[in-house]
């Protein structure tokens, strides 16, 4: 009996793998879901924006005196928004900094040799998630602080002018604050230098503005990000000429958007 050997022929373009942006999303959305810091960064996130909201809401129904309801009853509801920013923006360093620490960028830069697909997989995958989770949050909490002011018959509607768009206005800040601590992570490629910047960006700049004489601070103070962004969901925290709220989201997305390509431009240009 004879026996005909087929040779085998190599691979073609067709049923070869490609990389593709889809694929390396899809990888993206494995390694984010898979990270178990994940699940509790974003848990925390969630219980300080609604847990603080609640308690500043139940303060301000028990000290209701001189309290105007309207756009003051939703920003109370809210406040829990500037707190859960930190959780989102630890969760943003680590979403590329945790790569840099263990090495497994190599890996990933290894398997998607452009490396800019990587990255804007990662920023579509954080956005994503944060944003649906945050907009949860952000319903929950607005619900949660009406229901606690309405004791008082202090508590707002989302039918009221400026509700809805604060509801959602603290989600899409959020999100933000998260590619820009992503960002940075990328720039920095260090995990407590990135977390050190994005606390001093958003949490330790701001206030020490208040120390300084108002003429000195009167002209920049409103552009700077975490100012700029919280004009969204009513909160000014005492800026004496503050954005409009979709002029100031655009300043603090221009922030973001700068930060992003100066990492984009880093990741090509520099090896991990």
């Amino acid at each position: 009996m004879t026996t005909i050997l087929t040779p085998i022929s190599p691979p073609t373009t067709s049923t070869r793998l490609r990389v593709t942006q889809v694929r390396v999303l899809l990888s993206e959305w494995t390694k984010f879901r898979s990270l178990r810091s994940t699940v509790s960064t974003l848990l925390i996130a969630v219980v300080l924006m609604i847990g603080l909201g609640a308690m500043f809401a139940a303060i301000t129904a028990s000290q209701s005196t001189g309290f105007e309801p309207g756009a003051t009853a939703i920003s109370t509801s809210l406040t829990g928004t500037f707190f859960a920013q930190l959780a989102i923006g630890v969760l943003g360093v680590l979403l590329i900094t945790g790569e840099y620490s263990t090495g497994m960028i190599r890996s990933s830069l290894t398997v998607v040799p452009s490396r800019l697909p990587m990255l804007w997989a990662k920023l579509a995958v954080f956005a994503g998630t944060a944003f649906l989770t945050m907009l949860a949050a952000s319903f929950t909490s607005f619900l949660v602080g009406q229901a606690l002011l309405s004791a008082q018959h202090l508590d707002a509607s989302l039918s009221d002018p400026g509700a809805l768009r604060s509801v959602f206005g603290a989600a899409l800040y959020l999100t933000v604050v998260g590619l820009t601590a992503t960002a940075i992570g990328a720039l920095l490629r260090n995990t407590a230098a990135a977390i050190t910047t994005v606390v001093a960006v958003f949490f330790v700049i701001p206030p020490l503005t208040n120390l300084l004489p108002t003429s000195l601070t009167d002209n920049f103070v409103q552009y700077l990000p975490s100012n700029a962004g919280a004009v969204m969901l009513d909160g000014t925290f005492g800026v004496a000429h503050p954005l409009s709220p979709w002029t100031g989201f655009a300043v603090m997305c221009g922030y973001a958007v700068v930060l992003i390509g100066f990492a984009a431009w880093r990741l090509r240009r520099v090896d991990a």
